[in-house]
């Protein structure tokens, strides 16, 4: 398969992109787009939808695992599109036919979510993983600027917070930071990078600190793709904020491109991720959970935006067309706003989809990105 696809792509476009990366070739390739929108389309249209117990009939289910249905809308019907696998590593992912929602089925059962995490994570997140993760911090603090520009007087959690890499960012701009985390390891080595900010093993009601609540912002790092129960993590987050808080979003977007051009090899499906998210579904997670809007900073890749790329300027300009055209890129950027105070404070900047009216106000947007 891949090396036909590099005999068409050799063929249709001979040597002019070979110093592009893979990664970015599909978003400047003249026609590409087009032709990986009628791709996806049409593995939609041939994957077949199921009822959950036919699909879950032959299929062995693990030590640590459960069969699901859709989380966000709740039906049971199951369209199998990818398996992805890795190293000691594979799963299957289905589609939501109602919502679109993209998931692993089986999942982890919440109990044993730990068991993904409980030794030798550390040294992920420490090792090749952390290298520009810093970077990708300052510049989604940028693109959702002037949100976390100071943190002098406000509280902060990083809900997942690893080894501690944006706490200690966190901690330079004023923030009152908290950090927690499955991964014990990870936690230790937190607390040593850290001056001011703390980090803790557990869940935030297990945390005094944390349960009180009255959080202004609360962060999830590449964390979201890893949460089995994200209607009641939410509602927990939804619960720590205080009134006019945000909750900010990385994730691995389900409507990325590089998804529907690659398939189960997309750099999104990981050993450790369960749930799949875009800008079509994750509203319906936050308004069921009781946030008042969301807003969205496209990602067009960090090289491209800490200006990095070798990337010529009119195959740069390309990229951007692309991933704005289609909601594209390969990470989604999103900001959660708690209430209409949290919109109104921090909304300016952004287009923001209202999740709920409120008696006094009519959808609110603004000049985006």
């Amino acid at each position: 398969m891949v090396s036909a696809r590099r005999v068409l792509g050799r063929l249709a476009y001979g040597t002019r992109y070979d110093r592009v990366p893979w990664g970015q070739r599909v978003y400047v390739r003249p026609g590409e787009r087009l032709v990986r929108e009628a791709q996806w389309r049409w593995r939609l249209r041939r994957a077949p939808v199921l009822p959950l117990e036919d699909y879950q009939a032959d299929l062995p289910l693990g030590e640590i695992e459960e069969f699901l249905a859709c989380m966000m809308c709740g039906d049971e019907r199951q369209q199998p599109l990818f398996r992805p696998a890795g190293e000691k590593w594979r799963y299957r992912v289905v589609r939501c036919p109602s919502c679109g929602f993209l998931y692993r089925n089986p999942n982890i059962r919440p109990e044993r979510l730990g068991d993904l995490y409980a030794t030798g994570y550390s040294k992920f997140l420490t090792g090749k993983y952390a290298a520009n993760r810093q970077r990708r911090y300052d510049l989604t603090m940028q693109a959702f600027s002037p949100i976390l520009d100071a943190g002098e007087g406000r509280r902060l959690l990083d809900f997942g917070c690893g080894a501690g890499l944006f706490l200690e960012l966190a901690e330079q701009r004023g923030f009152d930071a908290y950090g927690v985390d499955l991964s014990p390891d990870s936690v230790a080595q937190a607390n040593e990078r850290l001056t001011k900010a703390r980090a803790f093993y557990g869940a935030p009601e297990d945390v005094p600190e944390i349960a009180e609540g009255g959080f202004d912002v609360i962060t999830l790092w590449s964390v979201l793709a890893h949460l089995p129960r994200p209607l009641d993590d939410f509602t927990r987050f939804r619960s720590l904020l205080a009134p006019g808080g945000v909750l900010l979003i990385l994730t691995v977007n389900a409507r990325s491109l590089l998804l529907k051009a690659y398939g189960s090899a997309w750099s999104g499906f990981t050993k450790n991720h369960l749930m799949f998210y875009s800008s079509d579904t994750l509203p319906t997670l936050l308004r069921r959970t009781g946030f008042a809007g969301v807003g969205y900073a496209p990602h067009y890749g960090d090289t491209v935006e800490a200006g990095t790329s070798r990337l010529p300027d009119p195959l740069r300009a390309r990229l951007r067309r692309a991933v704005e055209a289609t909601d594209g890129g390969n990470m989604m950027r999103a900001m959660a706003f708690a209430d209409d105070e949290a919109i109104s404070r921090w909304g300016g900047a952004l287009k923001v989809r209202r999740l709920r009216e409120s008696p006094a106000s009519a959808p609110l947007e603004s000049a985006g990105h």
